[in-house]
C-alpha cells in the first residue's frame, strides 16, 4: 500500500480546495496546517512530526487556505484573506478586506484568480491573487462552505440544502444539486474524475464523480468532525477538528495512519502540501489544499448548520 511519503515522490498530484498549482518535484514536502482557534498555521514533514508550530500566528478564526507556488492564501473571519509565504512571512495581510466577502471559509485557486465560498452571504467571490480586486461572481447558494476547481469547473458543498453544485468559472450554473443527500459537506478535493466530501454531520468521507455518480458515501467512516481534505496521489488527509488531528487514508478508504499530525493543532480545518527543497527535472507534483471551515456551532431549530459565527 503506497504511503504519504513515496506519494510525495513519484506521483503527480492536486491540491485542493482547488486548484492545481505545478511545483518541481521535492526530495522534502511539507505539510501546512491550518488552526481556527487560536488562529494559527502549523508546519509538519511528510512523515507528521512538527517542523514549527506556529508558523503564522494572529490569523483571526481562519477557515479556508491555498497554496500557489511559494504563497498561502488563507481566508479568515473578520471578512479578509492574507497572504503569507510558505516560510511564514506575511506579504499582505488583508490582500482582500469587505469586498463582498461575508463570512469567507473555503478558498480555491485557478491561475491569478482566487474562488471564495461565502458561507454568511450564500455567495462565491473571485479575486485577483495579486491585487486583490474583484466581488461577488455567484449568489444564490446555501450555507457554501468548500469550494473545488476543476478545469473550467467550479464545485461547491453546500451545508444549507445538504448538495454539491456545479458552475463554470465564468459563474453560470451547470448543476444546482449535482450530488444530493449529504450530511453537513464541508471539504472537498478533486482526484482526476472523483469528488472527495467530508461529512461533518456523520463523520465520513464519501466519494463521488464529476458527473454526479455516487461512488462510497461512506467510503471512510467513524471519523471526529471531519473538516478539510487534501489529496496527495493515493493519500487523502482529513482534517478532524473533534480529535485535533490529519488522519491519512488512501483513495480506496483504507486507513494509513489515523493521526498522521497530531502535536501542536488545535482545531485544524484546512491543510495544504508544499515541496521544500526543489529537484529541477523529473516528475510534477500538484498540491490540494483542503477546503477549511468554521468550528461548530449549535444548531439553529431548523436543523440547519450554523457553523458562522452569526448570532444564535
Amino acid at each position: 500500500m503506497r504511503n504519504l511519503k513515496s506519494s510525495f515522490t513519484n506521483i503527480q498530484f492536486f491540491a485542493l480546495t482547488a486548484a492545481a498549482v505545478l511545483l518541481p518535484v521535492a526530495a522534502q514536502a511539507n505539510i501546512f496546517v491550518l488552526n481556527d482557534n487560536p488562529g494559527t498555521i502549523g508546519e509538519y514533514d511528510n512523515s507528521g512530526n512538527k517542523l514549527i508550530a506556529p508558523l503564522i500566528s494572529g490569523l483571526t478564526y481562519p477557515s479556508g487556505i491555498v497554496v500557489s507556488g511559494p504563497d498561502m492564501f488563507v481566508t479568515n473571519n473578520n471578512n479578509t484573506i492574507g497572504e503569507y509565504t510558505t516560510a511564514g512571512t506575511t506579504v499582505v495581510a488583508t490582500l482582500v478586506s469587505h469586498s463582498g466577502l461575508n463570512n469567507p471559509a473555503g478558498i480555491a485557486i485557478s491561475g491569478t484568480n482566487l474562488f471564495v465560498a461565502n458561507t454568511g452571504g450564500g455567495t462565491v467571490g473571485e479575486y485577483d491573487a495579486t491585487t486583490g480586486a474583484g466581488g461577488i461572481l455567484i449568489s444564490g447558494l446555501s450555507g457554501p462552505y468548500g469550494i473545488a476547481v476543476s478545469g473550467a469547473d467550479l464545485f461547491i458543498t453546500n451545508t444549507g440544502t445538504n448538495t454539491i453544485s456545479e458552475y463554470d468559472t465564468s459563474g453560470d450554473l451547470l448543476s444546482a444539486s449535482l450530488v444530493s443527500g449529504l450530511n453537513e459537506p464541508l471539504g472537498i478535493a478533486i482526484v482526476g474524475s472523483d469528488l472527495f466530501v467530508t461529512n461533518s454531520g456523520n463523520g465520513t468521507v464519501g466519494e463521488y464523480t464529476t458527473a454526479g455518480t455516487t461512488v462510497a458515501p461512506a467510503l471512510i467512516a467513524g471519523l471526529s468532525d471531519p473538516v478539510g481534505i487534501l489529496a496527495v496521489g493515493t493519500a487523502l488527509l482529513v482534517a478532524q477538528a473533534g480529535s485535533n488531528s490529519i488522519g491519512e487514508y488512501n483513495t480506496s478508504g483504507y486507513t494509513i495512519n489515523a493521526s498522521l499530525v497530531s502535536t501542536g493543532t488545535s482545531y485544524p480545518y484546512g491543510i495544504v502540501v508544499t515541496a521544500s527543497v526543489p529537484e529541477p527535472g523529473s516528475l510534477t507534483l500538484l498540491a490540494l489544499a483542503g477546503a477549511a471551515l468554521l468550528p461548530r456551532r449549535r444548531r439553529h431549530p431548523t436543523n440547519q448548520c450554523c457553523r458562522c459565527r452569526c448570532s444564535d
